[in-house]
C-alpha cells in the first residue's frame, strides 16, 4: 500500500501564489510560485492555484495517492459565502484528499507564531489583523468591523489625494516628482485631469498601479516628506488600534505581535509601529520576527489538521535557508 506522507501548503496572499510540498517530517520536496489566488486581483486564480499544486507534485516526483491533504490560505476568503469561489481553487482533477481552506492571514499566523498565541498584522497587498489567544480563540479585526487602511494601494491613493488637494510643502518635492513619473505625466495639473477621469476603468489594474507606488510613500516618509508622513501615520494609528483591540482578548499581560507584508515590513512602519506599541497603555506588546513564511505555516496547519505531530525538528526543517524554500520566498 502506498504510504500517505505528503502535505501541500498554499500561501494565496499577496500578488503571488506560493505552494510547498513537504513530507510529514518537514522535509521540503518542491516549491512553486504562480499568479495571485485572490479573485479580487485576477481572473485566472483557479488556473494559478491548480498549476502551483500540480507543479509541486510533478517536481517533487510525488504520487497523488501519497498526499494527506492540502491547506490553502486564500486572500479574500472572509466569509462562508466565499467558499463558493475558494473551494474550486484546489480541486485538482485526480487528487483525492482533504482540502482545508482558510484566510491567508491564518496560515501567516501559524508561520509567525508556530500555532502559539499571538497577534499578526498584515499590511501589504491587503490589510488584516488576526489573533489567537491563550484559549485558542481566533479573532480578526474584521469581526469588530474594524479595518486598518494600510494596504499598499491605499497608501498610494492617499498620497495622490494629498498632492491633488494641494496639501504639500517643500518637503514633498521629491514625492511629487516621483508621483508624476509613476503616472507618466508632466505636471500636477495633468495628474489631476487623469484622476478626475478615474485613472483607469479597470479597477484591478488601477489598484495594482497604486499599490506599486506604496514603497515610494514609505521611503519618502522616512526622508521627511510631510504628506507621506501624514498618510503613513494615519495607517499606523489604525494598525495600532487594531492590535490593541485584539490584545484585549488576551489574559496574559505580554502579547507577541508580528508584522507581515511589504508595507508593514518597511523601515518607516517598523520604527513607528515599535514606538506606538511601546506607548500602548493596556498590554506589553513584544514585536517578534515571524518564525516561518506563510507557505510553511500552511504546512504546519495541514499537519495539525491531519493529526500529525509538529515537532521542533519539523519546524527546523521548514525554516528558510534551504534552496527550495528560499526559491518560494523570492
Amino acid at each position: 500500500m502506498q504510504q500517505k506522507d505528503v502535505v501541500i501548503g498554499i500561501d494565496g496572499g499577496g500578488t503571488n501564489t506560493r505552494a510547498i510540498a513537504a513530507d510529514i517530517h518537514g522535509n521540503i520536496l518542491a516549491c512553486s510560485i504562480k499568479g495571485s489566488a485572490s479573485i479580487y486581483r485576477e481572473s485566472s486564480v483557479q488556473a494559478n492555484v491548480q498549476s502551483a499544486i500540480t507543479e509541486v507534485i510533478s517536481q517533487g516526483g510525488i504520487k497523488e495517492s501519497r498526499v494527506i491533504g492540502i491547506a490553502a490560505g486564500i486572500a479574500g476568503f472572509d466569509s462562508p459565502e466565499d467558499l463558493e469561489w475558494v473551494a474550486p481553487l484546489t480541486a485538482v482533477p485526480g487528487l483525492a484528499c482533504p482540502r482545508w481552506h482558510v484566510n491567508d492571514a491564518l496560515i501567516a499566523h501559524y508561520g509567525a507564531h508556530l500555532a502559539r498565541p499571538g497577534i499578526i498584522a498584515i499590511a501589504g497587498t491587503g490589510s488584516i489583523l488576526i489573533a489567537i489567544n491563550e484559549e485558542g480563540r481566533y479573532l480578526r479585526n474584521y469581526d469588530f468591523h474594524h479595518y486598518a487602511a494600510s494596504a499598499a494601494r491605499l497608501l498610494g491613493y492617499e498620497a495622490v489625494f494629498e498632492v491633488l488637494a494641494g496639501l504639500t510643502d517643500f518637503s514633498d518635492e521629491r514625492l511629487v516628482a516621483r508621483m508624476l513619473a509613476h503616472w507618466e505625466v508632466t505636471s500636477v495639473e495633468e495628474l489631476y485631469s487623469l484622476a478626475s477621469g478615474g485613472f483607469d476603468a479597470d479597477r484591478k489594474a488601477r489598484d495594482r498601479h497604486f499599490g506599486r507606488f506604496a514603497p515610494v510613500v514609505t521611503k519618502e516618509a522616512e526622508l521627511g516628506s510631510s504628506a507621506s508622513i501624514r498618510v503613513c501615520s494615519r495607517a499606523i494609528r489604525q494598525m495600532i488600534t487594531g492590535v490593541e483591540l485584539l490584545g484585549a482578548a488576551f489574559r496574559e499581560p505580554t502579547v507577541p505581535v508580528a508584522f507581515i507584508g511589504s508595507v508593514a515590513g518597511s523601515r518607516y512602519f517598523q520604527d513607528k509601529l515599535r514606538d506606538g506599541l511601546k506607548a500602548a497603555p493596556n498590554k506589553l506588546y513584544k514585536m517578534v520576527t515571524p518564525q516561518l513564511p506563510p507557505a510553511a505555516g500552511a504546512i504546519l496547519y495541514a499537519l495539525e489538521q491531519a493529526g500529525r505531530p509538529v515537532t521542533d525538528e519539523v519546524i527546523r526543517r521548514l525554516q528558510p535557508g534551504g534552496l527550495l524554500l528560499d526559491k518560494a520566498l523570492e
